[in-house]
């Protein structure tokens, strides 16, 4: 089969697909591994079919390979058409792993039945490679804070306030800590959680800062890109102060209404470095529902954990907010402002210790 159009580069078909459907025509297994973000499974070869090809390949070479694939995908060919045709598109994008014979195959008979295609050059694998640029012109502002301070409902605020947002936690379904799991559904595979992470970044204005939760390299179980995790390790940062009562006020409200047994096993993944003693307290205290106790025992060792990391951090602090009773609009607010102040005197590197707003003033 001739290829018939001429495939485009990555950011001119992402451009193109703001306005068509797009069909990944790999196998529903490399489809569910990681894809590009609104694209949907067309696979020209299901799993086991692309494992019988690709044995035929290696064993009797390239022309009989074709052979046994045109077998496959012969009887498919209507029903190829149809699910394109139930999109009411007459345009569509297609990609394979490397834009190759799947994806060209399929614009040649997409073509033939009347359909304009825009096919990817390199296909997934040049998305794949965003990877490697798209974090580098980003203006990062970590921002940081204890266990419970409500991090992220400050990136919400920021957010509703006009500030440019990556939740990475939010692309993860993961709060970040042994109990982030509670409350949301299956993570993504760890390519797929960054494919989605792309796409957020090529949103974005780069001209413009970005706030990011300061997160370790694992959400749970994705992984954050390499270039992401060192440009945030590079970056300056925000410190949210929050009164221990608020934080275990919030946790609990976060977690409070779970069941006994996944908050026991949460509390079992930081035994160790939580301790014996630690341990043994506050399973007694969520058996007898004291929840308050369970969250004050475990943000000791978290705030533990916090102070560690926070020498190692990037020592270019922009400031640090202090806010009570979960006023994240105020704090937001301030952080604009303090942003605005920073933006006027770049080469100025605040200490949180010295220079420290407050949504109660």
């Amino acid at each position: 089969m001739q290829q018939t159009t001429n495939p485009v580069p990555i950011t001119e078909f992402l451009a193109k697909a703001k306005d068509l459907p797009v069909f990944d025509v790999r196998t529903p297994g490399e489809f569910g591994k990681g894809h590009i973000p609104g694209a949907m499974n067309l696979p020209l070869f299901s799993d086991e079919e692309r494992v019988v090809i690709g044995t035929m390949y290696k064993q009797q070479g390239r022309d009989a390979a074709v052979k046994e694939g045109l077998k496959f995908v012969g009887p498919k060919l209507h029903a190829f058409v149809d699910a394109v045709g139930e999109t009411r598109s007459r345009a569509v994008g297609l990609y394979c792993w490397r834009g190759g014979m799947r994806s060209g195959s399929m614009a040649w008979l997409l073509q033939t039945a009347g359909f304009r295609v825009e096919l990817l050059k390199g296909g997934y694998k040049s998305y794949r490679k965003l990877i490697k640029s798209v974090f580098e012109p980003l203006k990062i502002i970590l921002v940081s804070g204890n266990t419970g301070s409500g991090k992220t409902e400050l990136l919400h605020a920021l957010r509703n306030q006009g500030a440019q947002v990556l939740d990475l936690e939010e692309l993860a379904h993961h709060k970040g800590s042994a109990f982030g799991a509670i409350g949301e559904s299956a993570q993504p595979t760890t390519e797929q959680f960054q494919n989605e992470v792309i796409a957020k970044v090529l949103a974005l204005d780069t001209s413009r800062p970005v706030y990011v939760e300061d997160e370790s390299i694992t959400i749970g179980q994705v992984v954050l890109p390499d270039e992401l995790f060192g440009a945030m390790g590079a970056s300056p940062w925000i410190e949210l102060q929050v009164p221990k009562a608020d934080r275990v006020k919030r946790l609990v409200s976060y977690y409070g209404n779970a069941d006994p047994r996944v908050l026991a096993e949460g509390i079992g993944r930081v035994k160790k470095k939580l301790g014996g003693i630690e341990t043994r307290e506050a399973l007694d205290a969520l058996s007898t529902g004291e929840l308050d106790e369970v969250a004050s025992i475990l943000l000791t060792y978290y705030d533990r954990m916090y102070q560690k990391g926070i020498k190692r951090k990037n020592p270019h602090c922009l400031g640090a907010v202090s806010v009570k009773d979960g006023r994240m609009d105020e704090a937001a607010a301030q952080i604009l402002n303090m942003q605005m102040e920073t933006n006027t005197n770049t080469n100025t590197d605040i200490n949180p210790n010295t220079k420290e707003r407050s949504t109660t003033q």
